[in-house]
This record gives structure tokens, C-alpha cells and sequence, in this order.
């Protein structure tokens, strides 16, 4: 009887390795899980990504304000007749401005 109980704890011990630490036990699927996850966070971010450029994509292409407000921004264009006015916070450095370089074969005064 003993041999009996001693082989069918053996024999149960052998089925339920596979299960808990084999190639598709159950700490394999939760460390997949865990990567479905991560993978699911970052495809959302780049989702979110994609559809701003996307809207900048339309935006720079259908109308001329995103264009304005991108040489205003990116490049310190103003319009004519217009007055540019920087605050600066009292921990930053006064900028370094630059004149504009005149068009090429322009004569200098």
C-alpha cells in the first residue's frame, strides 16, 4: 500500500511539473501577460502619437494660422507693424538677438 501511495504522489508530481514550470506553465503565461501589457500601454502612446501629428498634418495642411503660429513660435517671425514683447522669469538669461541677414544681393547701407 505504501509503494502504491509513494508512486501515485510520484506520477502526480510529474504531471503538475509541466503545468507550474514548463514551457507553457502557468508562470510563463503571467510573465506573457505581463508583456501584453507593456506592449498594450505603449502601441496607446503611440496611438495617441500618431493621431496628434496627424491633426498637425491636417492642420499645417488646410489652413494658414498653424503655419503663423509655427514661424511665431519656432522661427520669432512677427508681422509687420507688429511689436514683440519677451517676459522672461527672473532665474533666465537675456536672449541673444540677432539681426535679420538681408536677402541675398542686397546691398548693405
Amino acid at each position: 500500500m505504501r509503494l502504491l501511495l509513494l508512486a501515485l504522489i510520484l506520477l502526480t508530481a510529474a504531471i503538475q511539473y509541466p503545468l507550474w514550470w514548463g514551457k507553457g506553465g502557468w508562470l510563463r503565461v503571467h510573465e506573457l501577460q505581463q508583456q501584453t501589457a507593456a506592449q498594450r500601454e505603449n502601441i496607446e502612446a503611440l496611438t495617441a502619437r500618431n493621431n496628434a501629428l496627424a491633426a498637425e498634418v491636417q492642420d499645417l495642411k488646410s489652413g494658414t494660422q498653424a503655419i503663423e503660429e509655427r514661424a511665431r513660435t519656432e522661427l520669432g517671425m512677427v508681422k509687420e507693424g507688429e511689436i514683440f514683447v519677451q517676459l522672461l522669469a527672473p532665474h533666465e538669461s537675456e536672449p541673444i538677438i540677432r539681426p535679420p541677414e538681408p536677402p541675398k544681393g542686397a546691398k548693405r547701407p
